[in-house]
């Protein structure tokens, strides 16, 4: 049988939608949202009807009739830990998106999908979240009984990707051990073991390798000095942690592409940064290696910056002596969000109620 799904990544500056038909992919946008449009906006939830208007405009322009829909399928938020797999939208999971510590864009996919899966009388999902928590229990220690390591990541690709390996393998993702790097705006790096992620850095604030514009794991000691000295607000430092770290702390941009135009100019600060955002990620992969006892079917490189031949080079340098290596460049997460939602539709896989 053939649906139609309409999937929903809402970012920070922008909201992507695909419209797939069966397997074909009719409609597919990316939504560009100006900061004067969203400076009109004190948070980040009062954008959900200036958002959907601007998707229910565009199937519109295609002649796309929302009451045709099977399902709205929007990216996961930052809700309570919880298992992989394909949500069915709810009241709780609202309340907790609204309520949360967190106002990430990706909170509202929920609320988009909600909103017109109502119009067009189908129901609204979300695909593995980033919350999804699969750890092991020596995972969550930190040697502090005051402090849990959190499993916050991104699971959606992580997952989807993972599981096209295993298929290229002619394994089920569930037989599979993968060391898993999603190299991003953010950067997470997983010990897939048996189809569960048992252990990942927290991509979101202040763990792993630096990033394009993170700061990843810093020296305790250091920091805590620089809280002391009162030269920074609360504010500025979280943002030295996500928005202006790594790539951005020591180049002042995030943009790879010009990096690497610099680089083949022959600039060597701009070589060495890059390299040593490399080194970090080899050496994460190197720890998530032992997580599995070396046992790895594949490690793979995925997200963005893996079109970027000079970073897979350097990071494939390091680690194929652990196990082969594999790219699957691009994030994937329509795709993803799309297969989600199918499987549900197909009655393969069992929706899970959010609680």
């Amino acid at each position: 049988m053939s649906f139609k799904i309409l999937v929903i990544n809402p970012g920070s500056t922008s909201t992507k939608i695909a419209l797939f038909d069966g397997t074909q992919q009719v409609i597919t946008k990316k939504i560009d949202h100006l900061p004067h449009e969203l400076s009109k906006f004190e948070t980040v939830l009062e954008q959900i009807g200036f958002r959907t208007k601007l998707i229910t405009d565009t199937l519109s322009e295609n002649n796309f009739m929302l009451s045709t829909l099977d399902a709205v399928v929007g990216r996961g938020g930052i809700l309570k830990p919880i298992k992989s797999g394909t949500y069915l939208v709810n009241d709780k999971m609202i309340e907790d998106l609204s309520t949360g510590r967190a106002f990430h864009a990706c909170n509202l996919g929920a609320f988009l999908a909600r909103d017109l899966a109502k119009m067009g009388g189908c129901r609204p999902f979300v695909v593995d979240p980033v919350v999804v928590d699969e750890f092991e229990p020596l995972a969550r220690y930190t040697g502090s009984k005051h402090l849990e390591r959190q499993s916050i990541f991104h699971a959606l690709n992580h997952k989807a990707v993972a599981r096209v390996v295993a298929s290229k393998l002619g394994k089920k993702y569930e037989e599979c051990n993968f060391v898993l790097a999603h190299l991003g705006g953010g950067i997470s790096v997983a010990a897939h073991k048996l189809g569960k992620v048992i252990d990942v850095n927290n991509a979101l604030d202040g763990d792993g390798p630096f990033t394009p514009e993170r700061s990843g794991g810093l020296p305790t000691g250091q920091w805590l000095e620089l809280i002391d000295s009162k030269e920074f607000q609360k504010s500025e430092l979280k943002k030295m942690m996500v928005g202006n770290g790594g790539f951005m702390s020591y180049l002042n941009t995030t943009d790879n592409l010009f990096i690497e135009k610099k680089i083949d100019e022959g600039d060597a600060v701009y070589k060495e940064v890059q390299d040593a955002m490399c080194y970090q990620v080899a050496k994460e992969i190197g720890a998530y290696s032992t997580v599995l006892c070396g046992q790895i079917d594949r490690i793979i490189l995925t997200g963005g910056l893996a079109f970027s031949q000079k970073i897979v080079q350097q990071i494939t340098k390091r680690t194929q002596w652990i196990a082969p290596i594999c790219v699957v460049a691009g994030e994937n997460e329509m795709e993803a969000l799309w297969l989600g939602g199918k499987r549900v539709l197909e009655e393969t896989e069992i929706p899970l109620v959010y609680s």
